[in-house]
C-alpha cells in the first residue's frame, strides 16, 4: 500500500497465475484509481484498458473483482467480453451478480452472454445452476450451449474427480 493508501500492484509485470497468455500485459504498476481511470475512459486506447483488464485481474482481491464488474458499462463489446473471461479466471463469488445480469441481458452482445455463463461455471458456486439452468433454452446456441458447459463444469467441481485434479 502507498503512502496515500492506494494499493499497488503485488506481481511482476507480464506474469499470470492463471498460465494464459494475455493479449495485452499488465501495467507494470500504478494506483487503483489510475486503473479504474484507465478502464473506464472511452477515449483511451484499447491496449492500455485491457492492460488495465489484467492488471485487476492479478491483484486478485474483491475490490479488483469490483472495479471489473463496474466496467460493464463500456461501449466496448470486446472489453465487457474480455471482463466476463477475467472474472472467470478469477473465481471470486463476488462477480456473480454482475455476470448474472449480463447472461439475462437480452440486449447484451451474444458473446458477452457467452463469457458471462462460462465465468459463472468457472466460479464453481452452485447457487448459480438456477440461472444457467434458466438459459439452456436461449435462442442464441452460443448462449445456451455455454450455459450447459457451465452447468457440466459445475457437476464436475462437486465430483470427486474434482478433488482430484491438480491444475
Amino acid at each position: 500500500m502507498s503512502e496515500d493508501g492506494e494499493i499497488m500492484t503485488a506481481r511482476a509485470p507480464g506474469v499470470s497465475q492463471y498460465g494464459s497468455v494475455d493479449p495485452a500485459p499488465p501495467q507494470p504498476d500504478g494506483t487503483f484509481l489510475e486503473w479504474q481511470t484507465t478502464l473506464m475512459d472511452e477515449a483511451a486506447p484499447m491496449f492500455q484498458r485491457m492492460r488495465t483488464v489484467f492488471s485487476f485481474r492479478n491483484h486478485g482481491s474483491d475490490q479488483a473483482c469490483l472495479a471489473l464488474c463496474a466496467a460493464f458499462v463500456t461501449s466496448s463489446a470486446l472489453l465487457r467480453h474480455e471482463l466476463a473471461y477475467v472474472l472467470g479466471q478469477m473465481q471470486n463469488p463476488v462477480a456473480l451478480p454482475t455476470l448474472i445480469e449480463r447472461l439475462a441481458d437480452e440486449h447484451e452482445h451474444i458473446m458477452v452472454r457467452h463469457e458471462a455463463a462460462e465465468a459463472m461455471g468457472a466460479i464453481g458456486d452452485p447457487s448459480a445452476k438456477p440461472i444457467l439452468e434458466a438459459h439452456l433454452n436461449d435462442p442464441h446456441p452460443e448462449v445456451s450451449e455455454s450455459c450447459e458447459v457451465a452447468l457440466d463444469l459445475l457437476e464436475w467441481c462437486e465430483s470427486p474427480q474434482w478433488e482430484k485434479t491438480t491444475w
